[in-house]
């Protein structure tokens, strides 16, 4: 394979159209570092475990359904231990920091980056940044060892603090260079990533041996490339309490309605994963579906169908649903554009009491509830658990192998090295042309509100994405950013 020309990118093209993505390495920017062999081979572990250390030439394919002609495409490179690394265990010096807001899982990760370095490759030094990247340079870092992390995966939230903003690349890094760290592990959303491509940016142009790695953290799940962000069973398995508790409310009552809003301001994974495995919900709005209030076809004819055939009924709403409601008149118009998106559930309940207080033939009983504090605060569940250690393990793998400036996460099954710029590049959305939400409507027996001419009018500006018929979709991307037609 040959390299690009640009070096930053580390684009590397092959036969077939390959293409890989690779990340930046320590021996791009210094010359003639010296390798190790890796601990692991001694460590008693992992003695029995056969071809345990990743081939240097293995990849991960973005895109794995492909036609008998296609490309091969898009690759990452394969996360894992490798049989050589760049560091000396009793060399590194580690720091973890947490960044943006809170998500189940953040404790068992802090407490995996911690017990992966001390059990699997011998490091002792290990720092935590408390209070956000503001804590580089505005409080004094915290020791980790296996016995004090021993316990916080049963805790929600994050030990080390968290804070959005505060950020400073020259400050950041300073403390880096004057504390004497070389590894940096960074758990936070897409602007942590880009944050931490600054930091590697800085880093690389200073010349220190200095390896920062992310772990992407998003409850919302719209992190592009990666199948699932960690969190997000957990979420959608707490959303089940709150609607249970609507539904128990609506079925009490003539005429009950229920309303959750759930957590997704740009994106409906949450509200259409927790409406499908709950089975007792009758509607879901999400930003990316649009759908109109009144009139022929609309949420409220819908409603008082429902309502007229069950005698109550569930509705489901992300925060951000607002996105994908088709004002009809001036006045919905002028009162959207004030609205924030954590408003959304409110209003819309408003505007169905209203709509229905017009109606005398048919009062109804609607309880609102928002558990979005409660579904973010918890900790992660046995499935996010298990996640979470083969992220924060496949970090460490690729910080002493000598990778840096990546973040980490399953690309079709298979964790792979992400360039940053990759990850905090845009939303992962759902496609409502996805075999996935035909299953939701299935479920939910809920109309699509709006037609093919509404959806392409609401997207109009958005980009179009190439299907293998050589048809297109406007503003419709699919979980690796291309459009999937099942």
């Amino acid at each position: 394979m040959d390299p690009s020309s640009d070096s930053r990118s580390k684009v590397m093209n092959g036969d077939a159209g390959y293409v890989l993505e690779d990340v930046p390495h320590l021996s791009d920017y210094i010359a003639g570092i010296p390798t190790y062999p890796n601990p692991l081979q001694s460590n008693p572990a992992y003695s029995v475990v056969k071809q345990y250390f990743v081939n240097m030439d293995d990849t991960v394919a973005q895109t794995i359904v492909v036609h008998k002609n296609s490309r091969r495409g898009t690759h990452f490179r394969r996360a894992g231990p490798r049989q050589r690394v760049y560091f000396e265990s009793d060399e590194v010096h580690a720091c973890i920091v947490t960044c943006g807001g809170l998500c189940p899982g953040v404790n068992t990760v802090i407490r995996e980056l911690v017990c992966g370095l001390y059990h699997m490759y011998g490091v002792s030094k290990v720092l935590g940044v408390e209070g956000g990247c503001k804590g580089f340079y505005s409080r004094d870092y915290i020791n980790l060892t296996p016995k004090v992390v021993n316990n916080i995966h049963k805790r929600g939230g994050t030990v080390l603090g968290t804070s959005r903003g505060g950020y400073d690349t020259k400050k950041i890094v300073d403390s880096i260079e004057d504390r004497g760290v070389n590894q940096v592990y960074i758990i936070g959303g897409d602007g942590a990533q880009k944050a931490a491509g600054l930091v590697c940016e800085e880093v690389r142009r200073r010349g220190l041996k200095v390896v920062v790695a992310g772990i992407p953290k998003t409850i919302d799940n719209d992190i592009p490339v990666i199948d699932k962000s960690f969190g997000f069973d957990t979420a959608v398995e707490e959303a089940q309490r709150a609607i249970k508790a609507a539904h128990v409310e609506a079925e009490s009552f003539d005429n009950g309605i229920g309303v959750v809003k759930l957590i997704g301001r740009h994106s409906g994974f949450i509200a259409m994963y927790a409406t499908l495995s709950s089975r007792d919900v009758d509607c879901c709005l999400i930003p990316e579906s649009p759908f109109f209030l009144e009139g022929k076809g609309g949420f409220f004819e819908y409603i008082k169908k429902r309502l007229q055939e069950n005698g109550h009924m569930v509705i489901v709403i992300a925060e951000g649903a607002a996105e994908g409601l088709i004002p009809q008149d001036h006045k919905t118009r002028n009162q959207l554009k004030g609205l924030e998106s954590k408003e959304f559930g409110l209003w819309i309940s408003q505007r169905i009491k209203d709509h229905f207080a017009a109606e005398d033939m048919m009062p109804i009983n609607l309880k609102f509830i928002d558990p979005t504090y409660m579904i973010r605060a918890v900790p992660g569940n046995a499935s996010d658990n298990i996640f979470c250690t083969l992220l924060a393990h496949s970090a460490i793998h690729g910080a002493m192998a000598g990778y840096s400036g990546f973040t980490v996460g399953p690309v079709n099954g298979k964790h792979a090295y992400i360039p940053f710029n990759r990850v905090s590049g845009g939303r992962k959305k759902v496609v409502i042309t996805d075999r996935m939400w035909a299953r939701l409507l299935s479920s939910t027996n809920q109309p699509s509100f709006a037609g093919a001419r509404d959806v392409e009018a609401k997207n109009e500006e958005g980009p179009s994405t190439p299907l293998h018929d050589g048809e297109n979709l406007r503003g419709v991307t699919g979980t690796n950013g291309v459009a999937t037609v099942l």
